[in-house]
């Protein structure tokens, strides 16, 4: 009998979805939680795991002899050594896609926050300031209008495009860096530094890569707009974070929306938790139910693809 063991169920399934279209497969265990430590023990027996952010690297792999494939619940797989599963032969299979319109939704959300400071003026609202004051308005922060403004995408990706199309509704000017130049964009391709330079929002939505990690850095940075804002809902690991925190402390830019962190969760040292002008959420642009269902969804397709001997979404 096939045997199928989730490594981090809850982050998929914190009770208000149902494992049994993957139950339908073979053995199912559900581990809310798993430590790196654990794996091995957990997963030895399996043919089949689902993680969602549990890594498997070449060593933890070499003593799964049973596994055959590893449905990634998630777009990114940079927790899976894919060369050395391809070794193993275990198959690898993600879910592109589910969470373009949730994901583009968080990332218009932090930069109004950003902009208009709707929690700040809440807060102040519920603590009486409003009912005290001489005034029939008055703002705790500066307010800033978006139209006319230039959003740049850096990755011209489903998710990217998602958020220039939200962007260009508000009023907002277009530009993108993507490394190959898509022929079809509905914006201007700009090289990187130009890109910061130009633009009043930097929004981030690239797969991280040897390449580019730490990529948006003081140097970079440095070409930005005193007044402009950095966003990222891709992977923390693609800023230099200290490189940010000084320049945000500093006032060279005005401020970042950040969903996501290089390790999480965060150290309690990591300096972006307390930079001025920084909103992080808890990487959590993508839990919507809406697009949770559509994670499971695929996965469950994946399985079955895989049984049948048509994998499909596959990475290597």
């Amino acid at each position: 009998m096939i045997k199928i063991v989730i490594t981090d169920g809850y982050t998929l399934n914190p009770g208000d979805l149902s494992w049994q279209p993957v139950e339908q497969f073979g053995e199912l265990f559900v581990y809310d939680r798993m430590q790196p430590h654990e794996i091995v023990d957990k997963c030895k027996d399996a043919h089949i795991v689902l993680t969602n952010k549990v890594p498997f690297n070449a060593a933890t792999l070499a003593r799964l002899p049973q596994l055959k494939m590893i449905g990634v619940t998630a777009t990114g797989y940079n927790i899976i050594d894919v060369q050395a599963a391809t070794k193993s032969n275990i198959a690898v299979c993600n879910v592109p896609a589910y969470g373009i319109a949730s994901v583009a939704q968080h990332t218009i959300a932090l930069l109004l926050e950003l902009t208009n400071q709707v929690g700040k003026h809440a807060a102040s609202v519920a603590a009486g300031e409003w009912t005290n004051c001489p005034d029939f308005s008055y703002q705790k922060a500066p307010i800033t209008e978006l139209a006319g403004k230039t959003m740049g995408i850096v990755g011209w990706g489903n998710i990217g495009q998602q958020t220039a199309r939200i962007s260009q509704a508000l009023g907002m000017e277009l530009c993108y860096y993507n490394p190959a130049k898509k022929e079809k964009a509905f914006a201007p391709w700009l090289p990187l530094p130009e890109l910061f330079a130009k633009s009043d929002v930097v929004s981030l939505h690239c797969p991280l890569t040897p390449e580019n990690t730490g990529f948006v850095n003081a140097e970079l940075i440095s070409r930005m707009k005193a007044s402009a804002f950095i966003i990222n809902t891709a992977r923390g690991q693609l800023i230099n974070e200290q490189d940010l925190a000084n320049a945000l402390n500093n006032g060279r830019i005005a401020g970042a929306g950040l969903d996501v962190l290089s390790t999480e969760p965060p150290n309690a040292l990591n300096p972006l938790l307390n930079a001025k002008n920084c909103i992080i959420t808890p990487h959590n642009a993508w839990v919507s139910r809406e697009a949770r269902k559509r994670v499971m969804a695929v996965t469950v397709a994946n399985i079955e693809a895989f049984l049948n001997n048509k994998p499909m979404n596959k990475v290597n």
